[in-house]
């Protein structure tokens, strides 16, 4: 018995399709910020962090002052 090519196309365009939408809603949810608005944010948060003095991530060094 021969594979029905014809469906298995199909099958796997409509696979395509549909993973581009949800990419395409992923996408849309994302809220685009102007330029000064996200440097905004950005500094808002940085301020937020230094206050309560817990700077953490790949830039940031050990109380003893060494790096990892």
């Amino acid at each position: 018995m021969r594979p029905p090519w014809k469906l298995i196309g199909v099958a796997g365009l409509a696979g395509v399709a549909a993973t581009g939408v949800v990419i395409a809603r992923k996408r849309r949810s994302h809220r685009d910020y102007r330029p000064d608005e996200l440097r905004d944010r950005l500094h808002r948060r940085l301020a937020e962090v230094s206050d309560h003095g817990e700077v953490t991530g790949p830039h940031s060094t050990d109380p003893s002052g060494t790096s990892p």
